[in-house]
């Protein structure tokens, strides 16, 4: 592929995010809303729910909860968020777009908000051409807690969600120029019902056209409620999990869809169901990934850390510390943005898992730094130019050479 424009396609969720920094999960009011059993509809620290659950749970308006929960403020900031829109925009801004073009689709509503996420993606080098304003329904938005003194002073986050226009996206919405890519990306799909129940139809579409399928996870609230303690339900069958080249989630994330109780066990049951390559990160903690050679150099299992950098830098200079939203999305961006890469000079099957985790990992990192998920580059190259030197100093790290 080495003269050959790299083309990649997203879609998934992709919502407003509203800011609220400094909520704090051991105050009265947020205490009062706590989950007392899964899937109950009450608030859990690192995990979403719904507005209409909540209310439910709560007996009261969602207004009235927030209120009491989050004061009488406007947003610190305002920020456009979703697993799949913001790993789709950090890819784009780290790829040189002469080489690679990045294109989310998906759609909002009419509102107001849509027309400030539709501004500021403006401001990226995101092609954001499908990504229609065609629902009555609101665009989805989601109102993140964010408390950078929970676990330890490693902060986490608190999701009330909205899906609105996102129950009106259907598979059959996806024009067939989406598969004409080197690789399609399924981002959050769990917060567009029709797309994620639809999943197995898609992936089945884009391995029709060969292409490099990658599908990042979200905290499935909808499945979560419907079938409490049971798998949640990602493809119709284990063997369909073999559509997917790389799968990204979180240890929450990967426990439920395997339906395993430990971390090991359920990376042990994606590798029997054919994925190609799996990675499972856990906040701060090491992350696990494993390649079965489809994608990716055949890689046992292996254990990474954080960056040792961002860390430091936090501990020394805590004034930096932004919140942990969009962490996991930018890691999802820079593994793509390695992946196409590595794609210009190296086949399906010698694509190095580590580099492309490097990338991931000082992508996450990086985001630390800010509030919200997406940040805007002063200039061309600035963000890659950041995150570079994260991941060099990782590279450092783990003893690992630069590629």
């Amino acid at each position: 592929m080495n003269g050959k424009k790299i083309v990649i396609s997203g879609t998934g969720c992709a919502l407003a995010d509203f800011l609220f920094n400094g909520v704090s999960f051991d105050s009265d009011g947020f205490k009062k809303y706590l989950s007392k059993n899964t899937g109950d509809g009450g608030l859990s620290p690192g995990k979403l729910v719904f507005t209409e659950e909540l209310e439910q749970f709560a007996g009261r308006p969602y207004p009235e909860i927030a209120r009491e929960i989050i004061g009488v403020r406007a947003p610190d900031a305002f920020n456009v968020g979703g697993p799949s829109l913001v790993a789709l925009i950090h890819a784009a801004q780290l790829l040189d777009s002469q080489d690679y073009e990045v294109k989310f689709y998906g759609l909002s509503g009419r509102d107001l908000t849509a027309g400030e996420i539709f501004a500021m993606i403006s401001k990226t080098p995101l092609d954001f051409g499908n990504y229609r304003p065609d629902s009555q329904k609101p665009t989805p938005f989601t109102d993140v807690l964010s408390d950078p003194d929970h676990d330890n002073g490693h902060g986490e986050r608190t999701f009330v969600n909205n899906i609105g226009a996102a129950w009106d996206y259907y598979p059959k919405d996806i024009p067939d120029d989406f598969f004409q890519a080197d690789m399609v990306c399924f981002g959050g799909t769990g917060l567009v019902p029709q797309i994620h129940d639809g999943l197995t139809e898609l992936l089945a579409k884009a391995k029709e056209n060969n292409c490099i399928t990658l599908v990042n996870t979200v905290f499935d609230f909808r499945n979560e409620k419907k079938n409490p303690g049971l798998p949640w339900p990602l493809v119709s069958t284990h063997q369909d999990f073999g559509m997917i080249d790389l799968l990204i989630m979180d240890c929450t994330e990967a426990i439920a869809i395997s339906g395993r109780k430990t971390l090991d066990e359920a990376a042990r049951f994606f590798a029997e169901t054919g994925v190609s390559s799996c990675i499972i990160t856990n906040g701060a903690q090491n992350l696990i990934a494993w390649s079965g050679g489809g994608l990716f150099e055949k890689t046992d299992l292996i254990t990474m850390p954080v960056s040792k950098t961002v860390t430091d830098e936090l501990k020394s200079n805590p004034h930096k510390k932004g919140d942990t939203t969009g962490c996991g999305d930018n890691f999802v961006g820079g593994i793509i943005a390695s992946v196409a890469w590595q794609l210009k000079t190296r086949k399906k099957g010698h694509i190095d898992l580590v580099e492309s985790l490097s990338w991931g990992v000082a992508s996450g990192g990086f985001c630390c730094f800010t509030i919200g998920g997406t940040y805007l580059e002063d200039s061309e190259g600035d963000k890659k130019a950041k995150v570079q030197k994260i991941q060099q100093d990782y590279l450092r790290q783990i003893g690992y050479p630069s590629v």
